[in-house]
């Protein structure tokens, strides 16, 4: 067999990245607006609210780790990922839009039923395709330093995505003069933002034939328990759900930050897109960076960052200067970006420390693991901020022939929402810091590892204590 270049192609790095516009964009309009639609839209209470997204949450936890191991365990003649991509097509649009459309029955009960319906159609779908998505990730090459070339792609098509979703739900929503409408032309439009690009990503990737070997018997054990047993695995997982329960925090607090706080809710759109164009024009740096450092390394650095500025979010009053916010939420966005990228930079080099273990290919299994995680993050941090807009008292609009009138906050409503949007995300990132800087998968070390692997693929001599040593350092 003609042994397969691990350098990529401009198109298959392209079409890859172009599969995250879904996954970047749709966590950022959740994450931005969807409690809002939920709390001034649909009108349902910020407490309901945050049960809508635990009780996803409970229910993912069931399903997330078995989709997985179906996706691991499929066999066709398009590969085990892409044939869920090409299914994916109609169903994101159409859960999309169903996660989006303002029911309004006049039961609060009977609201809160529907959105849970369309919460958990939602949640089904991007778990099965983004796990899917992110699995095909580690076959298309083994090279480390190609992998965060691609990381580079699909994060620069995530974050153009973001600012779209960012800069326009509000600004479609407003074009209307019912705002029930305006939510509905939204869904729809970013539905199939969403949606199409998979023709794409299916059209120019192509899966590795040697990892689609006939599995394995299932076991249980194997597949749930074992990987939360590997020290490499533990420590990026760490960084991960640390680091995005930290940024989800600050996307939700902020829209109530700007809009409740500093009287500039009609700027909501362009912060956040202030804050996404600088985590674009990041890339590179944190790229060259990893290529000469590490990729843990680069994670610290703008973890670090990110930690820093957000203390200077107690300077941003509503008499400071305008561009101050602006600044600020750029900053941030330098330092998040560094974070994003290197995570997604290492997680493609985990199915290989697996392997060295059990000889199997389980990318999906992975892939499953950081789907669900991704997904707690998120809702834990919704959740929580729903809870303190709760206790804090928050007072929703007041609706009036289609518009949404602002209420005045109790200066105890504030007080709260400041010290959680510094305090909150500051404590979970410092805990992903701590861990980048134990990360064991080093360079050097993935290029020892790899020597060892493409031995055993190869059916030839592995040189045992090489092996027992690699063990020792990334499995534990």
């Amino acid at each position: 067999m003609e042994q397969r270049s691990e350098k990529l192609s401009w198109w298959a790095k392209v079409g890859y990245g172009l599969g995250d516009i879904y996954g970047g964009g749709s966590m950022v309009v959740i994450n931005f607006f969807y409690l809002v639609f939920l709390t001034d839209v649909v009108r349902i209470s910020p407490g309901l609210a945050g049960i809508v997204i635990l009780i996803s949450k409970v229910y993912d936890s069931i399903t997330d780790p078995f989709e997985g191991v179906l996706s691991d365990r499929t066999r066709t003649k398009l590969g085990r990922r892409r044939p869920y991509l090409i299914a994916g097509v109609p169903l994101v649009f159409l859960s999309f839009f169903t996660l989006f459309y303002p029911i309004s029955f006049e039961s609060e009960t009977a609201r809160f039923a529907f959105v849970i319906f369309a919460y958990l159609f939602f949640s089904t779908i991007v778990s099965i395709v983004m796990l899917n998505y992110n699995a095909l990730q580690a076959e298309l090459t083994l090279d480390y330093n190609e992998r965060t070339a691609l990381t580079t792609s699909r994060i620069f098509f995530s974050t153009v995505s973001s600012i779209l979703c960012a800069l326009l739900p509000l600004e479609i929503v407003k074009a209307f003069p019912d705002v029930r409408t305006g939510w509905i032309v939204m869904a729809v439009a970013f539905g199939l933002l969403f949606a199409l690009p998979y023709i794409a990503t299916v059209a120019v990737t192509r899966e590795r034939p040697e990892f689609q070997r006939p599995p394995q018997p299932f076991h249980w054990k194997q597949a749930f328990v074992e990987p939360f047993l590997m020290r490499t695995f533990v420590y990026v997982l760490v960084m991960y759900v640390t680091a995005f329960t930290a940024f989800d925090a600050v996307s939700t607090i902020v829209v109530y930050f700007v809009k409740t706080y500093l009287g500039r809710g009609e700027e909501v759109s362009f912060v956040l897109g202030a804050l996404l164009v600088a985590q674009v024009v990041s890339l590179p740096f944190y790229q060259w960076l990893s290529k000469r450092t590490s990729k843990a390394r680069a994670y610290t650095v703008g973890a670090v960052l990110f930690v820093v500025v957000m203390f200077f979010s107690f300077l941003i009053t509503p008499s400071a200067p305008a561009p101050l916010l602006y600044i600020f939420a750029a900053t941030i966005g330098l330092g998040s970006g560094g974070v994003v990228m290197m995570v997604f930079s290492i997680f493609p080099d985990i199915p290989d420390v697996d392997e060295l273990k059990t000889g199997e290919r389980r990318e999906g299994i992975y892939a499953a693991m950081t789907t669900f995680t991704r997904k707690i993050a998120s809702a834990v941090a919704v959740f929580a901020v729903a809870q303190i807009l709760q206790l804090g008292g928050y007072l929703p609009p007041i609706e009036q022939a289609g518009k949404l009138i602002e209420q005045a906050q109790t200066g105890g409503f504030i007080m709260s929402l400041r010290l959680s949007f510094v305090l909150l995300p500051v404590l979970l990132i410092s805990f992903g810091i701590f861990f980048a800087s134990r990360f064991p998968l080093t360079v050097q070390i993935y290029e020892r590892l790899e020597k060892v692997l493409s031995a055993s693929r190869a059916n030839q001599p592995v040189d045992e204590a090489e092996k027992s040593e690699l063990t020792k350092v990334l499995i534990g």
